[in-house]
């Protein structure tokens, strides 16, 4: 069964993140990433951002994935 820390892994490996977490029940996750990547993105672009990092692991192995996504400046403010 995929783990959230599973799933962390795989959004640090493929992006360069500030932070990240990740809950889920082994199909169904949410997460919280920050990077600098999403900086003058919308948050669709930001989501395409993670799903392109995520690649074929999304059809394979994470089932569903919702997330928030925000640039430093913006986590620091929350």
């Amino acid at each position: 069964m995929l783990t959230p820390e599973t799933v962390r892994s795989y959004i640090e490996e493929s992006l360069l993140c500030e932070h990240v977490e990740v809950r889920g029940d082994g199909q169904h996750f949410e997460a919280i990433i920050v990077s600098e990547l999403f900086e003058g993105k919308s948050v669709l672009k930001q989501h395409q951002v993670v799903y392109d990092a995520l690649g074929d692991r999304m059809k394979s192995e994470i089932h569903a994935l919702s997330m928030r996504t925000m640039t430093p400046d913006k986590w620091k403010s929350t």
